[in-house]
């Protein structure tokens, strides 16, 4: 219904904004008329047209604002919308459960049933003879098995997949062997574009759900701390990716057995790449939970160039935890290797720089923070920062547990001549060779002692 009337709605305003030109250019050109006059008749020709443009340009955005909210927003689509902004704050099954239960059970007269097929094994069903009857659990096993596609698809009132969409009983959610059956008599009445959205979102839920539930379910012992330690490095690059033109290397180091820090390196395409790295406010599980949950809510947006709705989306997802005082600070930067320039987010990170070749030597080109804490605060308005990018230019992002590095009398490094000399020195090696240097500095500058924050840094050359 939707995509028919977005359709039809084209069609119509191009045929009124044609034959309104037309009509209206026929009557301001006389049979004959001087130069002077054709002049000046084309310059309203002209006027007119563009009048017309800038008209239909208006008409077809109210059109589709109505159209959205007609078919989208309104009738028996409301149902999905509804639970689609509910499952947004889930993050955990319990809380499925509970949106399930009062908008697709209590509002919609649904019957619902939820399984796990990696273990053939039912999370949720409804309360009614429906679902819990062995027969439609039977068939469902028979027509529905744990290795079907991920996607979304529809059920006939046999319980089998059906391409009829008139004909639908229901419909069906599958991602990572998690299966969501809904028995609905009027499916139909629901605009089929809303399920590609009530997927994505779902895809989300499953994901998160799973991160949180792998994190919290091995935090008990000293024993499972290590393997949650292993876990959260398991969410970190095992392998830095060869791009052309950009060499990277990484180095991490939690003060603990887990880290609030990390990191990521997301190829978009051959030529753009996406570096993240982070830095969550606190220690322990809490720090853990919310690096995990930053992680996947990044790895699993499908598209990454629009870093607004990066920051938005992560933000959200930390603010539904629910976790008093946490946040994360966040360096967010598409680096374009063909038109030579970096895009960034940078929400309140210790100043990433840029050390750029010059005849004089190095300089170093500051990517300043351009966004609030996320997660705890209003994000308000983000704006995207762009910087030209030179061949041998190097990107270096690190967390503050290197520039807050200590002496004995309480200097921190960052603020420090060795510090900016070695940068300086470091800018012409290779990415590795260059993370060496940082780290023989930040051991050698904390003498003996013990570090006191996590240390992560991620260097990137360009053009090589």
């Amino acid at each position: 219904m939707y995509r028919t009337r977005k359709k039809l709605a084209l069609i119509l305003i191009n045929v009124v904004a044609i034959l309104l030109f037309i009509i209206v250019s026929l009557a301001l050109v006389p049979p004959r008329e001087s130069k002077e006059k054709s002049l000046i008749t084309f310059l309203l020709v002209s006027a007119i047209f563009i009048t017309v443009v800038f008209l239909c340009t208006k008409i077809r955005s109210f059109l589709y604002s109505k159209i959205i909210h007609d078919t989208l927003e309104s009738g028996e689509t409301t149902l999905i919308n509804q639970f689609i902004d509910r499952l947004r704050f889930c993050y955990t099954l319990d809380e499925f459960y509970s949106v399930i239960g009062d908008v697709l059970e209590k509002v919609g007269d649904c019957s619902v049933m939820l399984v796990d097929r990696s273990k053939n094994y039912i999370l949720y069903n409804s309360p009614n003879r429906l679902t819990t009857s062995e027969t439609t659990r039977t068939k469902l096993d028979q027509n529905f098995s744990d290795t079907w596609l991920d996607g979304h698809f529809f059920f006939d009132r046999h319980i089998g997949v059906t391409s009829n969409y008139k004909k639908s009983r229901g419909f069906f959610l599958v991602y990572n062997k998690y299966h969501l059956y809904v028995f609905c008599k009027y499916t139909k009445l629901f605009d089929v574009e809303i399920y590609e959205k009530l997927y994505e979102e779902y895809k989300r839920f499953v994901s998160r759900s799973k991160t949180i539930t792998t994190l919290s379910e091995i935090s008990a012992t000293t024993k499972e701390w290590e393997q949650l330690a292993e876990t959260q490095q398991s969410f970190l690059p095992q392998k830095i990716p060869n791009i052309p033109k950009l060499k990277i290397a990484t180095y991490f180091r939690p003060l603990v057995n887990v880290s609030g820090d990390y990191f990521s390196i997301l190829p978009i395409d051959q030529n753009k790449t996406l570096l993240m790295l982070g830095d969550v406010s606190g220690k322990g599980l809490p720090a853990a939970l919310i690096m995990g949950l930053v992680m996947n809510t990044v790895k699993i947006i499908e598209d990454k160039e629009d870093l607004v709705g990066v920051i938005h989306a992560v933000d959200k997802a930390i603010k539904g935890m629910h976790l008093q005082d946490k946040y994360t600070v966040l360096f967010l930067g598409i680096i374009d290797t063909e038109k030579m320039k970096i895009r960034y987010i940078n929400a309140s990170m210790s100043d990433p720089i840029i050390l750029s070749p010059s005849p004089n030597g190095y300089r170093m080109k500051p990517l300043t923070s351009n966004a609030s804490l996320i997660g705890i605060l209003d994000m308000g308005d983000i704006q995207v920062a762009e910087k030209r990018l030179f061949r041998g230019d190097t990107i270096l992002i690190a967390t503050d547990g290197v520039s807050e590095v200590m002496d004995d009398s309480g200097v921190e490094l960052g603020d420090t001549d060795i510090f900016k000399k070695t940068l300086i020195a470091g800018a012409g090696k290779t990415p590795q060779a260059f993370v060496d240097d940082i780290v023989d500095l930040i051991m050698k500058y904390n003498g003996d002692k013990k570090l006191h924050d996590d240390v992560t840094m991620m260097i990137a050359k360009v053009g090589y």
